[in-house]
């Protein structure tokens, strides 16, 4: 099949990767020819075309994956490119303005995989990046069925788990669980950062908690500026109930509510549980998070992993939580099985490493 791929970012590239893996032809197209050379050079492309026409001429399928300010007249210039029978779909975080910008078109189905990091670019791009990750497509009324299903098959092809959704529910969706999280840990940082408590800089003294909870923030603001503006009528639903929800933890503290306050841990950790089933073959209750203080040199974390390779012991999750050059951090490795959490506990020991072991969730 051929494959027309418009963005060689990391999405893009990484798109074009694993598609040629799976014996696909990709051609590509983007703004920036050095980003069509390292496509080249990397094997994740057949050719650079330097247009949109270009690219998608006999394409079978063609994804756009140019900023979301941009993805409306992409789309638009990749559907009017494209070959009668070819699927065109996008990558873009946001649905709704799209769909309804493009148009009733039979030959685009809206599409969001949600994975990614940090990094950018065609050479940071992996095959493997869509593995295990929801992809979601957004058909409408007027979508031909045989553009969804080439798409739904693609999309299953490269490891990714395709979810058919309505455009502005995928919207309403991803302000709750991607974009409102990115908009309050701006908030948080902001918040803590801005001034001093008796002469003491907030941000000098944060937890793990802390940086867990703001590891986002400051993100790329050419991306999510438009991420924001583009969904902000989702968005702004999320921070107004986020709001109403603030306010009754606020009225609870001011009456010294303690059932209330109880009751609403209580409810985090019933959603908790669930989140956990969700994420691990285990069951919350079998979760164990073992917790180790490293100093900090190099080799520490893979002799850590190594040693529990080697006994066998899985390694459900692991997290590294750095405090300083001199004290050195706190590694935390989710083991499913208390007997295998105890074993790692023992190993970890003899080791010289101080560790301790516990649940995941409170009973």
């Amino acid at each position: 099949m051929r494959v027309a791929v418009i963005g060689l970012g990391l999405i893009g590239g990484s798109l074009a990767l694993a598609a040629t893996a799976r014996g696909d032809q990709v051609v590509a197209t983007d703004r920036d020819e050095a980003a069509g050379e390292i496509g080249l050079e990397r094997g994740a492309i057949a050719r650079f075309e330097p247009t949109i026409d270009g690219a998608l001429d006999g394409a079978d399928l063609a994804f756009v994956c140019g900023p979301v300010a941009e993805l409306a007249s992409l789309t638009g210039q990749a559907l009017e490119a494209a070959p009668s029978g070819c699927a065109v779909s996008d990558v873009g975080s946001t649905k709704g303005r799209l769909v309804a910008r493009v148009g009733a078109n039979p030959q685009f189905v809206g599409g969001h995989p949600v994975c990614g990091s940090e990094a950018r670019g065609v050479a940071n791009a992996r095959p493997e990046l869509f593995d295990g990750a929801t992809w979601f497509l957004t058909p409408v009324a007027e979508t031909d069925p045989s553009a969804h299903r080439r798409l739904h098959t693609f999309v299953s092809s490269l490891g990714a788990r395709p979810v058919a959704i309505d455009p502005d529910a995928h919207d309403r969706l991803v302000a709750l669980t991607s974009h409102l999280p990115h908009a309050l840990a701006n908030v948080l940082v902001n918040q803590a950062g801005a001034g001093k408590v008796d002469g003491h800089d907030p941000l000098a003294a944060v937890g793990g908690s802390f940086r867990d909870m703001t590891r986002v923030a400051g993100a790329n603001p050419r991306i999510w500026v438009d991420i924001f503006l583009d969904n902000r009528t989702a968005l702004l639903d999320g921070l107004r109930d986020h709001s109403r929800r603030v306010d009754d933890l606020t009225r609870a503290l001011e009456r010294e509510d303690a059932g209330f306050v109880a009751r609403w841990i209580a409810e985090a950790s019933g959603h908790r549980r669930r989140l956990l089933e969700v994420a691990y073959p285990a069951t919350p209750e079998d979760l164990y998070r073992v917790r180790v203080h490293v100093p900090d040199r190099p080799g520490v974390l893979s002799g850590i992993t190594q040693a529990l390779g080697a006994e066998g012991i899985n390694i459900e999750d692991f997290e590294l939580h750095h405090v300083s050059a001199d004290r050195g951090g706190t590694v935390v490795v989710t083991i499913a099985g208390q007997t295998e959490a105890e074993r790692a506990v023992a190993l970890l020991d003899a080791q010289g490493y101080g560790a301790i072991a516990a649940p995941a969730v409170d009973e």
